[in-house]
């Protein structure tokens, strides 16, 4: 397993908190982690495993974070310019799938949310447009899945005001434009 893969499943391991926003800064802030990158695949839809766990999902958290790797991993670079598909919001899609434990012949709700959730995030994102910044849209992804699980499945998520710390490490922040600028 890659190096970054491993530190995220460890930090994810060590974590005790049900506020995903809290965890995915606390990791962002690791040096390892890159300010924009295919990490985020993985890294975005293991901090909502986690906080889902500790708000009282029964599911096996390390074999849940090493799907979330397996399919994270999957997904290249780029995919929000390419693809039209933010890497961010797929990520937690995929998260949502393996809590649910559907795949691509589910005929049941849970297949209908994964994708409703993902059309709802990427809808955010879209309204904030680009160039990229992979924090801006985890903290966005994440957002709408808080939303997302607490009018669906009455699981409540923390929900903080985000002030971004990493702007003047994104070449291609968009300043004003970005609902978490700081100041």
């Amino acid at each position: 397993m890659e190096t970054k893969y491993q530190l995220i499943k460890e930090e994810c391991m060590k974590a005790e908190t049900n506020d995903p926003i809290e965890l995915i800064i606390h990791i962002m802030q690791n040096e390892a982690i890159s300010i924009h990158g295919p990490e985020h695949h993985v890294l975005d839809g293991s901090c909502f495993l986690t906080a889902m766990h500790h708000a009282g999902a029964d599911f096996n958290l390390e074999e849940a974070l090493d799907e979330m790797i397996a399919r994270g991993r999957k997904m290249p670079g780029a995919t929000c310019g390419q693809w039209g598909v933010c890497g961010s919001s797929a990520s937690i899609g995929a998260a949502l799938a393996i809590l649910h434990g559907t795949g691509p012949l589910s005929d049941n709700s849970f297949y209908k949310d994964n994708l409703s959730y993902v059309s709802q995030a990427l809808g955010r994102l879209a309204e904030v447009g680009g160039p990229r910044c992979c924090k801006r849209n985890a903290f966005l992804s994440i957002l709408t899945a808080i939303d997302f699980v607490r009018e669906h499945y009455g699981i409540e998520l923390p929900k903080q005001k985000v002030t971004c710390v990493f702007s003047d490490r994104n070449q291609q922040c968009i300043g004003e434009r970005c609902p978490f600028r700081k100041g």
